[in-house]
């Protein structure tokens, strides 16, 4: 009987975690589940696949979140592929969907958050609102929403002064339609959700208040998230993606985040989707121990 790891952190008590949903599709198929924290030390070579699903605390320490995923792909089959997951976790893979041809959040990059950065970029969008945070992050971490008062600027100064960031307008589509969510499993669009922030706020995730509920993808959100899965440098369709998109001020879609390492993946909003998940799952393995066998 095949084994799976679902890569986690040792404490996930304050966070909305949906993959035991897809506990049982797995077992329907033959397969048994193991939820195992990424800083456990693990002999990985114990299941025939690791799939990265809810490590949020990783960004506190990426580098040696990389090492372990890396450790992992030596051992056993990793979900998605290393070379995606090292592609996806700076949020600068936004200039390459950009130069494909896939419209994104105006966005200016810097090393670190400045005063000068802040100042250009209230300027560039005409004096309104904007939001800054790091190039790596999750779960809105590091995220600050500022206006053109340089007075209030010093938390993220601080926060930012050392990381590599981003700055955005702020975009008043969030708090007035929200963000979508787009979820594909082996290359194929599942199920689709709308994010909306809670009264006051714009961060659309739960841990912050945020509502969802479950929305049919309109011609041109299945548009867009489909020119960002075909601008990922790989080859072949990953296990599970999911395209965050936001309106811009002209109408017009444009994605704010491409999410191929960690993402929640909303089960209970797509009737179904665990299912098809777990079909993806197994038929990418199926495939890796074919590919092996070839290979020998």
């Amino acid at each position: 009987m095949p084994a799976c790891a679902f890569l986690t952190m040792d404490h996930a008590d304050d966070f909305v975690v949906y993959d035991r949903d897809a506990v049982a599709p797995l077992a329907a198929l033959g397969w048994t589940v193991a939820e195992v924290p990424w800083r456990s030390g693990a002999d990985w070579s114990r299941w025939d696949a690791v799939v990265v699903r809810s490590p949020w605390d990783y960004q506190d320490a990426p580098a040696a979140f990389f090492d372990v995923l890396a450790e992992i792909d030596r051992q056993t089959r990793l979900e998605n592929p290393l070379a995606v997951m090292r592609w996806n976790v700076e949020k600068s893979y936004l200039r390459d969907l950009e130069a494909a041809g896939v419209s994104i959040v105006p966005t200016l990059w810097a090393d670190a958050l400045t005063p000068d950065l802040l100042a250009d970029a209230v300027r560039q969008w005409g004096g309104g609102e904007v939001v800054a945070k790091p190039q790596v992050s999750a779960n809105a971490d590091g995220t600050f929403r500022l206006a053109d008062d340089p007075a209030e600027w010093a938390e993220a100064l601080s926060t930012l002064a050392e990381r590599p960031s981003m700055v955005q307008p702020f975009l008043r589509s969030v708090v007035e339609e929200g963000e979508w969510s787009v979820f594909a499993f082996g290359g194929e669009v599942s199920h689709a959700i709308l994010k909306t922030p809670a009264a006051g706020d714009f961060r659309v995730q739960e841990e912050h208040g945020g509502r969802i509920q479950t929305v049919s993808p309109s011609d041109d959100l299945l548009a867009i998230t489909q020119a960002a899965l075909a601008a990922v440098p790989w080859s072949e369709p990953l296990l599970y993606a999911r395209v965050d998109a936001v309106r811009l001020a002209d109408g017009s879609l444009a994605i704010i985040e491409l999410e191929l390492i960690e993402p929640s993946l909303y089960f209970p909003y797509g009737p179904g989707s665990a299912e098809r998940f777990a079909a993806a799952l197994a038929g990418n393995a199926a495939d890796g121990v074919a590919e092996s066998a070839r290979a020998t």
